[in-house]
């Protein structure tokens, strides 16, 4: 070997030392560099993202001055295996995006959402800013409610961002916190009187003493086929076998219940006590009774800062609609309450006995299939109809949204699902003659809920799709013991819609 091969030989090592160091000293600027706001908003181009998050008290609006930065709370804890998979997985995700998609396109509502926010903020980043650490001039009820979470940590299996949403990027009508006191309602009318029903046809009913009216449209009785038929696409078990179903004639109210509906009701009702609810319930089922109790206040906004006025009322247990329906017939005279699951489905089909109450497969209309990712979906006819996870930007939508079905109902699908009277039986309908006359199933823990909602794809918005209520995971987050029999913490696509009973005087 000549003495120059030797020299290279002996300066090998060093060189790839050095190039070792280079190549960690570059791998640690690129990290970092990629780690700064300024290089997060280079891909993530919403201004008001950026706008937001100078306005939110992360940016450094707070009592410390401390700044938290995009990577603080979109990154799993530095030095971490998980940090390093999730910032290569969402910086490949992010430089496709910007390389290949246009920025307008996307819906920057549906991003702002708790179901979105929960997959790109990491709890154990916030865990590590605040770990012990509450606001001054935090409420006890706010403590109360941090220190139920720390001893139910695991079992609630929930995130920081469940409560705090608006932590990261301000969100001006969002509110976390109980409300207080009554609620602003329109006063400029209020009625004296309810409607005099004497023909079977459509009826505004106006609530005494409220500026509420309610329309409603009549629903001829008839017989229809409940359920699905085998061989439709994505039936579950639970829809059939179908049958016979002889309904009586009835009122249906022409849309879900609205938010200043639902507002006079707790207005005239609210209260502050937590009465047990056998007792509530025995009260209200007495016909001596001239007065209910209402909700009591609920925590954070119910609206989600979504708006109210015509919107869909949501989150109230099913306890929380039965007595709105009570309160109603004690103000109107009429019989009002939750229509029957067979009442629901067969308003939903308004004659029809297809999937849906327009034309159109589930198979046409669902995001499911690798092939829809690259052709795109046809939506023209449920878009015309339906407030679903495709035409929602994640929110519940007012009715003017969608056109009505053949009885002249709005959102009878999607936008929230809705309560019925009946407890949920899997095998209920086995349990039915052919030919039944206005059925309810009355066993189970559970009761059924229909029509789903804003955030659901449209294989589970058909009309005979059934669900029910998940009392457990839906107030997971309920810092009261006992959980609130009114409000539902942790579901926001819940609604009622009500029917009133044709009054005997009522003779065409």
């Amino acid at each position: 070997m000549t003495d120059n091969k030797k020299e290279k030989k002996q300066y090998m090592p060093l060189a790839c030392l050095l190039l070792g160091i280079a190549l960690m000293i570059g791998f640690n600027w690129t990290w970092d560099a990629t780690s700064t706001n300024s290089s997060c908003m280079s891909c993530h181009v919403h201004e008001e993202a950026d706008a937001a998050w100078k306005k939110s008290t992360h940016s450094g609006n707070n009592q410390t001055g401390v700044m938290t930065n995009c990577a603080d709370c979109h990154l799993p804890n530095p030095g971490t295996w998980q940090h390093f998979t999730a910032k290569a997985r969402m910086g490949i995700k992010d430089i496709y995006s910007y390389l290949t998609k246009d920025s307008a396109d996307f819906n920057w509502e549906a991003k702002r959402e708790l179901e979105y926010a929960q997959k790109i903020v990491y709890n154990e980043s916030c865990l590590r800013c605040h770990t012990n650490l509450y606001p001054k001039g935090v409420s006890d009820e706010a403590v109360k409610a941090h220190l139920y979470y720390e001893e139910n940590e695991q079992r609630l299996n929930l995130n920081c961002i469940s409560c705090h949403l608006d932590a990261g990027h301000y969100m001006p009508n969002y509110k976390h916190g109980k409300l207080e006191g009554l609620v602003a309602i329109d006063t400029s009318i209020r009625y004296d009187s309810a409607t005099t029903v004497t023909h079977f046809e459509n009826f505004t009913e106006t609530v005494p003493g409220t500026p509420v009216s309610i329309n409603m449209v009549a629903i001829p009785g008839g017989s229809f086929m409940m359920g699905s038929p085998e061989k439709e696409a994505f039936r579950n078990d639970d829809e059939g076998p179908q049958k016979e179903v002889k309904l009586s004639r009835f009122f249906m109210a022409e849309t879900e219940v609205t938010w200043d509906q639902y507002w006079a009701f707790y207005n005239e009702t609210m209260s502050e006590g937590r009465t047990p609810p056998e007792k509530i319930y025995a009260n209200n089922s007495r016909p001596d009774v001239d007065a209910v109790s209402g909700p009591t206040p609920p925590y954070s906004n119910p609206d989600q800062g979504w708006g109210t006025g015509d919107r869909p009322a949501i989150t109230m247990t099913h306890y929380a609609a039965e007595t709105f329906c009570q309160w109603l017939s004690l103000k109107t005279g009429k019989k009002y309450r939750l229509p029957t699951e067979a009442e629901w489905e067969y308003a939903a089909r308004g004659g029809t006995d297809t999937p849906y109450f327009f034309k159109g497969s589930p198979k046409k209309y669902t995001n499911e299939g690798f092939m829809k990712n690259i052709f795109g979906i046809d939506t023209t006819m449920i878009n015309t109809y339906v407030v679903y996870m495709n035409n929602s930007q994640g929110k519940t939508q007012e009715p003017l949204f969608v056109a009505a079905n053949p009885f002249g109902l709005k959102n009878m699908l999607g936008n929230v699902m809705e309560h019925c009277a009946d407890k949920y039986d899997p095998e209920a309908y086995s349990k039915w003659p052919d030919g039944v006359e206005n059925p309810i199933s009355t066993e189970g823990e559970e009761y059924v809920v229909r029509g789903g909602s804003y955030a659901d794809d449209a294989r589970v918005l058909r009309c005979a799709a059934r669900n029910h209520t998940d009392t457990k995971e839906w107030l997971k987050t309920d810092p009261q013991n006992p959980k609130s029999i009114w409000w539902f913490s942790d579901i926001k696509g819940i609604g009622f819609r009500i029917v009133c009973e044709v009054p005997a005087s009522v003779k065409d």
